[in-house]
């Protein structure tokens, strides 16, 4: 009889976590906390930091209670906290929990009450996705950040050779030109800082021309070019994923009961 209870317990909330109802309801939540913790930036009446006090932990409480949902609702209990996002957002509900306030954690608490706000991540499957992605594509993006910190540390070495005695604030040494060379990247006045060097060097132009050539438009297309790539499988696997759930028949189904109809047209023809 009590697994026939747990069992309906489950099915009742699994329905209720899938629900898109509760979905943009715990967002509207997720939203509203953002709002409160933006509002204790601001200096309060007293009344008012109280109310405040009271809304974080009617927050604080419902996302207990959301967890505990989650987790009632999930068919294979034991494989709930594999999933790095479950284990963050236990982590940070619970971790909120802990009365530090008025301690010296305060800070620390405000802190964590700060990354709930990240909790949209693990709500919103697309959000999940786009961070899947850049993640997936760290190790192919460490490759051309590393060549183009190869480009800055050599145009660098050049700008602080010849130019250091034009203006010591921006070339004087190393570590300064990497920064003022970042801010030619951006685009940041960075025809001043040109205009400064050409008065002496006038074909210093090519210098300029050529880093924002190598830096702003290849690398950063190129940074680009692979994350719109694991994008785009990501979400191909996604929605392979989402068939499989949905239990519709997926590229290698289809492919494997075209190769059973060969073999069975051959059958008889043979």
């Amino acid at each position: 009889m009590s697994e026939v209870t747990n069992d309906k317990l489950q099915n009742a909330f699994f329905k209720l976590r899938s629900n898109k109802l509760f979905e943009l309801f715990v967002i509207g939540i997720i939203i509203f906390s953002a709002l409160v913790i933006g509002v204790k930036t601001y200096e309060l009446p007293e009344g008012l930091i109280s109310v405040v006090a009271i809304l974080d932990w009617t927050i604080t409480i419902f996302f207990l209670v959301e967890i505990i949902i989650r987790f009632i609702g999930e068919p294979d209990k034991k494989r709930f906290f594999h999933h790095g996002w479950n284990v963050f957002d236990t982590l940070i509900v619970v971790m909120s929990l802990v009365p530090i306030e008025d301690s010296e954690m305060a800070l620390i608490g405000r802190l964590i009450r700060i990354f709930r706000v990240l909790r949209m991540v693990s709500i919103i499957p697309e959000l999940r996705m786009l961070l899947n992605s850049l993640l997936k594509a760290l190790p192919q993006l460490g490759y051309v950040m590393l060549m183009m910190f190869i480009i800055f540390y050599i145009y660098a070495a050049v700008g602080s050779t010849f130019f250091a005695s034009i203006n010591p604030d921006l070339w004087g040494d190393i570590a300064v030109s990497l920064l003022t060379l970042f801010r030619v990247m951006t685009f940041e006045d960075w025809t001043d800082v040109m205009y400064e060097t050409m008065e002496v060097y006038g074909f210093s132009w090519a210098y300029y021309l050529t880093f924002i050539f190598f830096t702003a438009f290849a690398f950063l297309n190129m940074v680009i070019g692979i994350v719109v790539s694991v994008m785009e499988e990501e979400h191909q696997q996604m929605a392979k994923e989402e068939a499989e759930l949905a239990g519709e028949p997926t590229l290698k189904d289809i492919q494997a009961e075209i190769a059973e109809l060969k073999q069975l047209l051959q059958s008889k023809t043979g």
